[in-house]
């Protein structure tokens, strides 16, 4: 029997995401290495509970964009706070340091890109425990 060539594209349905719970988060992966074949990018949707947060980190390789579904979000770009709802977005370039905080009662959901997912070290390094950022929002 010939074997099947696996496809470079790839349907994911909202039911086979791959799922990703960390404490007060969700992410919901639709696009990642791993997941679909020979692909430079990352895509999830993540969930925020109220209060909780994506805290200051850079990505050191990759640029993101960040585009809010629903929900309010309060945006750091390096020192810059924006408060973000549905159909706002940010992009962010290599390097540079951001935050996403839920700023509102209900659950935050918001849609990140990133790219090139095939990069050398780390995807993200956190930076919350450093100055300024940990000061920052005092």
């Amino acid at each position: 029997m010939a074997a099947v060539a696996v496809p470079s594209w790839r349907f994911v349905g909202g039911n086979e995401t791959e799922i990703e719970k960390l404490p007060g988060k969700t992410h919901h992966w639709y696009c990642k290495p791993g997941m679909v074949k020979d692909t430079n990018l990352m895509f999830v949707r993540a969930q925020l509970l109220p209060g909780e947060a994506h805290k200051f980190h850079h990505h050191p390789r990759m640029e993101e964009i960040l585009y809010v579904l629903s929900g309010k979000a309060e945006q750091w770009v390096e020192r810059e706070k924006r408060v973000l709802g549905p159909g706002d977005s940010v992009y962010l370039p290599v390097g540079i340091v951001h935050a996403t905080y839920n700023a509102g009662s209900e659950v935050l959901e918001f849609l990140a890109i990133l790219s090139p997912a095939k990069s050398p070290g780390p995807v993200t390094v956190e930076v919350s425990d450093q100055e300024p950022w940990k000061s920052l929002r005092a």
